[in-house]
């Protein structure tokens, strides 16, 4: 059994506000205390939507919370990014991250608020493009508009996906981390060539200027013409 499986099989034994609680709590928390690092929080809302599927909480209830809870969750961590980005980027949790966080600051530079909201869809960026977002000062209202997008698209998405595989759930939270890798994959494909394109970009145009200007150029032809006074 994965670690995974092991820290959220016994919410299957909740019900009622300890239930909502509890899936609330982490879908706030992976972005706001940086929980996506150890539990990719549409786990625990296809989980919420298990439930429902059992009768142990209420489906709309349960989507209202999640919802809530990841809008929210992403607004402290662009509070907290704005404040302290900078020197929380460069702690030990982030130390085995610098590539990727650099691939991600290169994409909320070319995408903004696009990239917030396909930040969503993938657990590493869902955890610290709220952040980086404040760190880059992106305009909290900008910033909230395509966050409460990905935030109900993502919410309402997965917790009828797991309301919908109700038993199944373990193959659908499979699918559910190949999707969001998936994701990540796209994006680094997308910096990388990006950067590439920078990096040829300015070879060409130090290879520009490392040439004569055109007055002092000399063709072979003329160079080798006597001149008419000799």
């Amino acid at each position: 059994m994965s670690v995974t499986s092991t820290i959220v099989e016994p919410v299957l034994n909740f019900s009622g506000v300890p239930a909502y609680a509890l899936v609330g709590g982490l879908a706030f928390g992976e972005a706001a205390l940086f929980f996506g690092f150890l539990l990719p929080g549409e786990t625990a809302v296809i989980i919420g939507g298990v439930l429902a599927y059992q009768q142990s909480v209420s489906l709309t209830v349960m989507s209202l919370v999640v919802v809530t809870a990841a809008i929210l969750g992403d607004s402290v961590g662009y509070e907290v990014g704005k404040r302290y980005g900078g020197r929380l980027l460069g702690t030990r949790i982030f130390a085995r991250h610098q590539e990727a966080i650099a691939g991600a600051q290169g994409f909320l530079r070319r995408s903004g608020g696009r990239a917030v909201f396909l930040g969503r869809f993938t657990a590493f960026l869902r955890a610290v493009m709220p952040g980086m977002a404040g760190a880059a000062r992106m305009p909290y209202r900008k910033f909230l508009i395509f966050n409460a997008l990905g935030g109900i698209t993502w919410g309402l998405g997965f917790t009828l996906l797991g309301y919908l595989a109700g038993a199944s759930y373990h193959r659908l939270e499979l699918y559910a981390g190949r999707f969001s890798q998936a994701i990540l994959l796209v994006v680094l494909v997308a910096v990388a060539i990006l950067l590439i394109r920078r990096h040829r970009a300015k070879a060409a145009m130090l290879a520009a200027d490392a040439l004569p200007p055109a007055h002092e150029r000399t063709s072979p032809d003329s160079a080798a013409r006597p001149s008419a006074e000799s």
